[in-house]
C-alpha cells in the first residue's frame, strides 16, 4: 500500500509508525483531523495478519472518530492507534509504556483511550508516561471503562428508532438480536432485559454467551445465524463489516442498531442495500458515540461528573432522531444523512476557527 496516496485520499493529517525493539512494540497512530479539537480515539491491540491490514484498520477507525465526535457535538477531532500483537500473549508493561511515550511525543494532538484488546488498567499504565490519555480509573480522576456508556448510548439510539418505527420509546416485548456480547454487548443485553425486551445473543466466545444466557436469560444463537434471525432489531456489537452483500439480503429485522464500528462493509453501497431492503439503519458512529461522549466529560473544566456524562449520552436519542428525519426529508440513506451532519459541523466550525482577532 502506498501510504501517502492512502492518507491523502481522505486528508489524514498525520500517521506515526512506532517501534521499540526492547519491548517488541509495533504500533501505528493515525490522526485524521484536529479541525474541531485534539484527535481522540482508542488504542486497539490486535494480531493483524499484515502491516497493511493494520494500517487500513487504523485509518478507517480514525476517520470514523472524526465523524463520531463531530456528529455528537464534541470539540474533538478523530484519531486512533493500533498495536500489533496478541494482547493475551504479547502485551506487557514495558510495551504499553513505550507506546505511551510515542503518544506523549505528539504533544496533545492525539488523546488515547482503551479499545479492543486494551483495558482501563492499561490506560492507568499509559498515564504514568503521558497526560494525553483518557478513560483511566476513577480513583485517578478519570471516567473509567467507557463500555457501559457505549451500551447506554446504543440503548437510547434504539429508543429513537423505536419512535420512528413504532411511535414510542418502549422496547418491551421487542425481540433484539445482539451479535457480540463482550463488554459493550453484555451491558447492552442487561439494559434490554431491564426494558422488557426478548434478547437473543451470539459470540465466538462460548463463555460470553453462557454468561448472557445464565445471568440475563438471553437465548443463544449460532454466530453464523444471528444476523438472519427473525427479530425487531439486529445489534452488531463485535468487529466491523457485519453488513455486506451477503448478510444484508438475509436480514429479517426492522432495524439495525449496534455498537460495532464500521458496520457497513462497502460504505454507502451497503447503506443503499439496507434502504432498498426496508431496514432502518442507525449509523454506527452516531449510535455508538456514548463511550466517546462519556470520556469527553473528563476534559470539561470541572472534571468528570457521572450524572452530567449520562445526560450527555442520552442526547444520542436526539442525534439519531435528527438523522432519521434528515434522511426522510432529503430522500437519502441514513448513512449519508449522518455524514452530512458531521461534515457540515466540521465545515462551519473550521471557518470559525480561521477567524482571528485583529492585532
Amino acid at each position: 500500500m502506498d501510504v501517502f496516496d492512502r492518507i491523502g485520499a481522505d486528508d489524514y493529517e498525520q500517521v506515526v509508525y512506532c517501534h521499540d525493539r526492547g519491548s517488541g512494540l509495533r504500533a501505528i497512530i493515525a490522526v485524521h483531523s484536529t479541525r474541531l479539537g485534539p484527535a481522540l480515539g482508542g488504542t486497539r491491540f490486535y494480531p493483524y495478519a499484515t502491516e497493511d491490514e493494520g494500517l487500513e484498520d487504523v485509518l478507517r477507525l480514525a476517520r470514523g472518530m472524526t465523524y463520531k465526535a463531530a456528529a455528537a457535538g464534541l470539540d474533538l477531532g478523530g484519531g486512533k492507534a493500533v498495536i500489533f500483537g496478541d494482547p493475551a500473549r504479547d502485551k506487557s508493561e514495558a510495551m504499553l509504556r513505550a507506546y505511551a511515550r510515542y503518544v506523549d511525543a505528539l504533544g496533545g494532538r492525539y488523546l488515547t483511550a482503551e479499545d479492543v484488546g486494551t483495558t482501563q488498567d492499561d490506560m492507568d499504565l499509559v498515564r504514568r508516561e503521558t497526560r494525553f490519555v483518557t478513560g483511566f480509573s476513577r480513583e485517578l480522576g478519570g471516567s473509567g471503562d467507557p463500555s457501559a456508556a457505549t451500551a447506554y448510548g446504543v440503548l437510547w439510539a434504539m429508543k429513537a428508532v423505536a419512535v420512528h418505527l413504532w411511535g414510542h420509546t418502549s422496547l418491551a416485548g421487542r425481540h433484539v438480536a445482539v451479535a457480540g456480547v463482550g463488554k459493550v454487548g453484555r451491558a447492552l443485553v442487561g439494559h434490554l432485559v431491564d426494558e422488557g425486551a426478548r434478547v437473543s445473543v451470539a459470540d465466538v466466545t462460548s463463555a460470553a454467551v453462557e454468561a448472557a444466557v445464565v445471568d440475563a436469560g438471553a437465548e443463544a444463537v449460532a454466530v453464523e445465524k444471528i444476523h438472519a434471525l427473525d427479530c425487531d432489531i439486529y445489534a452488531p456489537c463485535a468487529l466491523g463489516g457485519a453488513l455486506n452483500d451477503v448478510t444484508i439480503p438475509e436480514l429479517r429485522c426492522a432495524a439495525v442498531v449496534g455498537s460495532a464500528n464500521n458496520q457497513l462493509a462497502h460504505g454507502r453501497a451497503s447503506a443503499e442495500l439496507l434502504a432498498d431492503a426496508g431496514v432502518v439503519y442507525a449509523p454506527d458512529f452516531v449510535a455508538n458515540a456514548g463511550g466517546l461522549i462519556n470520556i469527553a466529560e473528563e476534559l470539561a473544566p470541572g472534571g468528570y461528573h457521572p450524572d452530567q456524562a449520562q445526560a450527555a449520552v442520552r442526547r444520542i436519542f436526539d442525534t439519531v432522531t435528527s438523522v432519521l428525519q434528515a434522511a426522510d426529508v432529503g430522500a437519502v440513506t441514513t448513512a449519508e444523512a449522518a455524514d452530512r451532519l458531521a461534515e457540515d459541523r466540521i465545515a462551519a466550525l473550521s471557518a470559525v476557527h480561521q477567524i482571528r482577532p485583529p492585532t
